[in-house]
């Protein structure tokens, strides 16, 4: 099996996971007899855990090697997953996610490393934008088939099933060749200083965060927001699995236009797209206005998000693990943070309020990012 079928196959665990939870966020309130928004945040303890151990396995990764900490993760990932399907409340929920965001933390960064090790620079983009394609089946299995099981069977299946997922890929990857440990010995810290001395990479991560905040604290909310308008729970995860189908599809198309396209345009639009879609579930959250939302955000991710990666990987040559690392740290934070602060509007029912919020921080995003992308130079 080739390297990036493998990775591909990695992303689609770990985006399995990390879907999985939102459509079900009304179930396993009622189950649990909590509020709403005590489960939102038990799920935003996820997101801050995943952001929070990216240095950790990237000093790890230094260590024992790429591959090798995969699948120690995805191991490990596979039980903390199955034991959130036994808890009984939300702060157990909270804890047995966080064990699982944590692991699954691991997989996404340590497969944009790999291709950064293995891949040319001029080669590096369509690569990157390929992982999306593992990425979009995770969503939209995780969407539409979470919110079945949650209906049909129960919330806790959906947990079950993840962590079997995670089994299947630690038997798996070992077929995946390990790169050379080029950056074994090296100082974390030193690597971080250096990032830190780097203004551009200081600024990709300042715009990772509010991507973060913006677009994964959007994607977290859609299921809740069609399930209030009187969707069922499947429906409401059919509804978001459409974005799953729609990054599928734009992944396509964007890899054809890295080779034709400078990234900074492919940033604005993707930006332009974001905005819209926020736009329009500000205004509405019925399942045919959250489909075409969906849509729009899956040409977002696809053609802002991949851009930004790709930068990432670009801006800091000798600490790009550690770049990666913390890149998906400030995504992640960003998305926790949203996630928390939002909980209260949740609870309240003013998803409108919350998609708002999202358009308006979306527009300095796509504008700093795109003049800065097109005035910057690679060293």
């Amino acid at each position: 099996m080739r390297a990036i079928r493998l990775l591909q196959l990695t992303t689609f665990v770990s985006t399995l996971d990390r879907f999985v939870m939102p459509p079900m966020l009304i179930s396993i309130a009622a189950d649990m007899g909590a509020s709403l928004s005590e489960v939102v945040r038990a799920a935003s303890v996820y997101f801050l855990v995943y952001g929070l151990m990216q240095l950790v396995w990237g000093t790890v990764s230094d260590a024992l090697g790429l591959v090798r900490t995969m699948r120690l993760t995805m191991l490990a990932a596979a039980v903390s997953t199955i034991a959130a399907a036994f808890v009984g409340n939300p702060l157990w929920l909270a804890i047995s996610r966080g064990f699982a965001g944590g692991f699954f933390g691991a997989a996404y960064p340590a497969s944009l490393v790999y291709l950064g090790d293995t891949i040319p620079a001029k080669e590096r983009q369509p690569e990157i934008t390929r992982l999306m394609v593992g990425t979009a089946m995770g969503i939209g299995l995780a969407s539409i088939g979470a919110g079945l099981i949650a209906e049909l069977l129960s919330w806790r299946a959906a947990f079950v099933a993840t962590g079997i997922a995670s089994l299947v890929l630690f038997i798996l990857l070992r077929k995946l060749p390990q790169p050379p440990l080029t950056r074994k010995g090296s100082s974390v810290v030193k690597a971080i200083v250096s990032v830190g001395r780097t203004k551009a990479a200081v600024f990709v991560l300042l715009l990772a965060f509010t991507e973060g905040v913006v677009l994964l604290g959007v994607l977290t909310l859609l299921p809740p927001a069609v399930e209030q308008s009187g969707a069922t729970p499947t429906i409401a995860g059919a509804v978001t699995a459409v974005y799953g189908i729609a990054v599928f599809l734009m992944t396509r198309v964007v890899v054809n236009l890295t080779t034709r396209w400078h990234p900074a345009k492919l940033i604005g639009i993707g930006a332009g797209a974001g905005v819209l879609a926020c736009a329009l579930l500000s205004i509405e959250q019925t399942p045919w206005i959250t489909v075409i939302a969906a849509v729009l955000l899956g040409l977002a991710w696809t053609a802002m998000h991949s851009s930004l990666q790709t930068w990432a990987t670009e801006v800091v040559p000798d600490a790009r693990a550690t770049m990666i690392s913390l890149f998906a740290t400030a995504l992640f934070a960003g998305s926790a943070v949203a996630a928390a602060a939002v909980a209260g509007l949740v609870e309240a029912g003013a998803y409108g309020t919350i998609f708002f919020i999202a358009a308006a921080l979306t527009v300095p995003l796509g504008l700093f990012a795109t003049v800065s992308r097109a005035r910057w130079r690679e060293p």
